[in-house]
């Protein structure tokens, strides 16, 4: 009866709400202000479609419309708001590890505190604040981790001790507790209304809404949008949005043209009590208790409580419509757990009456991360959805940014980490989402150390040596979905030990990639990088040659066997992709790119190419096994597997010769190494991987040759100051800000994408430089280590943030990248950032709160230096600049 009577309630009041939305949109027609019994036509063409309801949908439609887009339609399959957004919690958290989702969720809080204002429809805002517990000492690392983000960004935070969580709120159980962290800017809010509030607005703007509409399928023509077939009718269109949350997945396969949305739902479940004989007072702040899987926030005078249990239900919304998705079943035994951690966190609430417990649809992602963007396969196709758990948290900022995107081509900030282009069709699996989002669920609560990586839906692309290296000792992590080593366990170690170190100190794994880098600079080591993306594209003219040109900074038209660095920049001169590109012949070239370039940077160029047939791209990763041989022996083992000579004089640096290593043929061999170490890249047909690798392997004995991973990698290649794409740059990071002009030839006589912006720099300067620091009274052992994403200080003010980070076994130190910005300290505009500006600074590397001094460098050290020295021996502003 309870049940009954709070759904009742909710509808109720949800209509009530709706009624008043209707009455505001229908008094701008010509039709009664009752709801429409006679639903008006859908139009016959429109700018936009946007397909969903909820916080997604109208928050698209809501900025839209306010950046001067009026042609838009946006249908909702039952009722505006009846969806996930009608039963979301409310909250409004900042508290984000990723630096672009905690920019979306301050803005929507920021959005959301006007909104009632704006519209004039009440939504329930509610500035209470957070407090996030802390039961472990690692917990409270990574929140004071968050915290040292969040006040950088201006977002007032504090880390508190148990006393004060008592003082904030008395009703919580501080026994176990070893500090909290305190946001007193989040707040709680009415989702359905402050969806109901967009749709306000952007009807007030012109855009129109259909209820009651469904979307069959989308057309396409050519790669485009044309339009959408509903069960009202077809409208003609150029852009389509898919906000349709759970039902994503299945709408992004039902067009003409599949568009892979990687979402799963599942179910999700909170409780409600009555209120308690002493009403909670509305501006109580919430509670967020990831140790016990649970959140806490004040509702009606008592209390609403979910988590995030260990053992979610996936749900199947194949042929079921938001009605039956809306009737989910309780299931107490299932809840059980987190009861038992609410009651253990607030004993007092064991007399108190329990009204509901509320099974809602939550749509989750292969990585945590929401997805939006502009589908790689059909241009005008636009996707925002997946939330886990948190679309009213980034409902304002999510639509903003692609709403942005939509209008100017791009967004206002480097929304990578979310963009659907870094899936490929491979995680669109329903068996691999089904497994993934019962592993991600949990993983909503359990403690995110450096480096942690997921265990299900692995071992999908492996390279051809796979099985060999993992009998070998070989520890893996995944990218893309391609399986890589990180590093290798010697025979003899404790395997279960060295699996289960996960955290934010010195690693277990820290003597064993020592040991492999040590090898890389002074014998020879064997790297399988197969997950590289690799392109190859040709024409039967001079067409690549000239399409290539026009799409890469660098001059492509070097002498065959001649391999360039270049970047693939856009309009404002930032990495879209940072490659190797090697002329294989007058006609035809080896387009290296990194793992998670291989949707993106395909569509990028599928985009851009001309439409020509005798001009052709082939994606060719799968084709190919590269091996990198890195070390001072790597031309000894090579010259006599090839017997071919390989001195610098024959086989000069970025260089590239086909060449056979020991019975195969066809090998791709180039003097490259992505660290900065003498080596060869051997790329290899991967019917020949396993014959090459042995023999390589065999060859190499007498030289010390041994396995390395990708942890040597970044060590070698941050204490080399290069960076990576994905890591260290992205669509807003130029080659002027990186200390790349030499990959750039803005006199190479033809235009290229991105030159006007960078000729602007050059001649203006630049406004942030990629800085290399080396921290210097900081102690491996016992000191917290830099990951990604600490603050950086200079002369005591916040200048940017490292972008990688990792320990250099040569100069004994860790050293950090990242950007350094240039604010007037009165009026906080950007100044250039000058060569002086740098230098003259004093600088502090913000770890959990704690400041480390840093030495800064905007070039690498000489390869005078690279052999081990003691610390006390080594004078870092002594070295030479190479």
């Amino acid at each position: 009866a309870a049940g009954m009577f709070l759904r009742l309630l909710s509808d109720v009041r949800w209509r009530a709400a709706n009624l008043k939305w209707r009455r505001m949109t229908c008094s701008r027609r010509s039709t009664s202000s009752t709801a429409e019994p006679h639903p008006v036509a859908l139009p016959a063409q429109a700018q936009v479609v946007i397909c969903g309801g909820g916080i997604m949908g109208t928050s698209v439609a809501y900025h839209l419309s306010k950046m001067g887009w009026k042609d838009i339609v946006l249908l909702e399959q039952g009722r505006l708001a009846a969806g996930t957004t009608r039963f979301c919690a409310g909250i409004v958290s900042t508290a984000r590890h990723v630096s672009i989702e905690l920019k979306m969720a301050d803005y929507s809080n920021k959005l959301y505190q006007q909104l009632e204002q704006e519209t004039g429809v009440k939504t329930g805002y509610v500035k209470t604040g957070s407090i996030s517990l802390a039961q472990t000492q690692d917990r409270l690392i990574s929140l004071k981790r968050i915290a040292s983000s969040l006040n950088v960004m201006g977002i007032p935070c504090e880390i508190i001790t148990p006393k004060q969580v008592a003082q904030l709120h008395p009703l919580i159980n501080i026994h176990d507790l070893v500090g909290a962290m305190y946001v007193p800017e989040d707040a709680l809010v009415s989702s359905a209304n402050v969806s109901l509030a967009l749709a306000t607005a952007a009807s007030r703007n012109g855009v129109q809404i259909h209820e009651r509409t469904s979307v069959s399928h989308v057309s396409v023509q050519k790669g485009r949008v044309t339009g959408v077939e509903t069960d009202r009718g077809q409208i003609e269109c150029q852009y389509f949005v898919n906000c349709a949350g759970q039902w994503a997945y299945e709408l992004g396969h039902s067009g003409e043209e599949p568009v892979n949305i990687p979402l799963h739902a599942c179910e999700h479940f909170y409780l409600l009590t009555h209120p308690l004989k002493e009403p909670l007072a509305s501006n109580l702040p919430t509670i967020v208790d990831p140790d016990g899987r649970i959140y806490i926030r004040n509702w009606q005078g008592g209390i609403l409580s979910g988590g995030f249990e260990k053992n979610p239900k996936p749900l199947f919304t194949e042929g079921r419509n938001q009605l039956e998705i809306q009737n989910l079943q309780e299931d107490w035994d299932h809840f059980e757990p987190l009861l038992s951690a609410l009651l253990r966190r607030m004993p007092d609430l064991e007399a108190l009456q329990i009204m509901q417990l509320v099974n809602c649809p939550e749509s989750f992602t292969p990585d945590m991360r929401c997805i939006m963007g502009e589908s790689p396969t059909v241009q005008g196709y636009f996707v925002l959805a997946g939330m886990n758990s948190a679309g009213i948290s980034y409902g304002g900022g999510a639509g903003k940014y692609l709403a942005e995107w939509m209008v100017n081509g791009y967004p206002s900030e480097n929304v990578w980490p979310l963009d659907l282009k870094r899936f490929g069709a491979l995680q669109s699996s329903r068996t691999f989402l089904r497994h993934r989002v019962m592993e991600v669920m949990p993983l909503m609560c359990d403690l995110k150390v450096p480096r942690w990586d997921f265990q299900t839906g692995r071992q999908l692309r492996t390279s051809p040596l796979y099985d060999r290296l993992d009998a070998q000792g070989a520890r893996w992590m995944e990218k893309h979905g391609f399986e890589r080593v990180k590093y290798f366990v010697p025979p003899g170690k404790d395997l279960l030990d060295l699996d289960q170190s996960k955290t934010f100190y010195k690693p277990d794994w820290f003597d064993i990639v020592g040991s492999e880098v040590k090898c890389c600079k002074e014998a020879v080591c064997v790297i399988d990088m197969s997950s590289f993306t690799k392109f190859e594209i040709s024409s039967t003219g001079d067409q690549a040659l000239e399409s290539l040109q026009y799409l890469f900074s660098n001059d492509l038209d070097v002498p065959v066997g001649h391999v360039v660095h270049t970047g693939m920049l856009n309009e404002k001169g930032g990495y879209e992709n940072d490659c190797s590109i090697a002329r294989l012949s007058k006609r035809s070239f080896f387009m290296i790119s990194p793992t998670d370039q291989q949707v993106h940077c395909w569509a990028w160029l599928k985009n851009r190419l001309p439409d020509d047939s005798n001009l052709t791209m082939e994606d060719v990763t799968w084709k190919y096994t590269a091996l990198n041989l890195i070390g001072p022996r790597a031309v000894d083992v090579l010259s006599e597997l090839s017997y071919a000579p390989i001195t610098p004089e024959h086989f000069p640096s970025l260089f590239c010769k086909e060449m056979s290593v020991g019975y195969a043929n066809g090998i791709r061999v180039m003097s490259i190494t992505h660290t900065g170490e003498p080596g060869f890249m051997l790329y290899i047909p991967i019917e020949y991987a396993l014959h090459v690798y042995n023999e390589v392997m065999n060859m190499g004995q007498k030289y010390g040759i041994r396995n390395a991973g990708y942890y040597a990698l970044r060590s070698l290649r941050i204490e080399k100051f290069f960076a990576f794409w994905g890591q260290d740059l992205d669509a807003f990071t130029t080659p002027m800000e990186c200390g790349r002009e030499f990959q750039v030839k803005l006199e190479k006589g033809m235009q290229f994408v991105g030159q006007e912006a960078l000729l602007e720099q050059k001649q203006n300067g630049v406004y942030k430089r990629f800085t290399m620091f080396i921290l210097e009274d900081h102690d491996t052992d016992m000191d917290l280590w830099p990951w990604w994403g600490e603050p950086i200080f200079r002369n005591g003010r916040y200048v940017g943030k490292t972008t990688s980070s990792a320990y250099s076994y040569t100069l004994e130190r860790h050293v950090c990248l990242g950007f350094v910005q240039h604010f007037d300290e009165k009026t906080g505009e950007e100044l250039v950032v000058t060569t002086d500006f740098i230098n003259q600074g004093e600088y502090e590397i913000d770890i959990a709160g704690q400041r480390f001094q840093a030495k800064a460098k905007l070039y690498p050290f000489s390869s005078l230096f690279t052999h081990r020295r003691r610390k006390d021996e080594v004078e870092l502003s002594g070295y030479q600049r190479e």
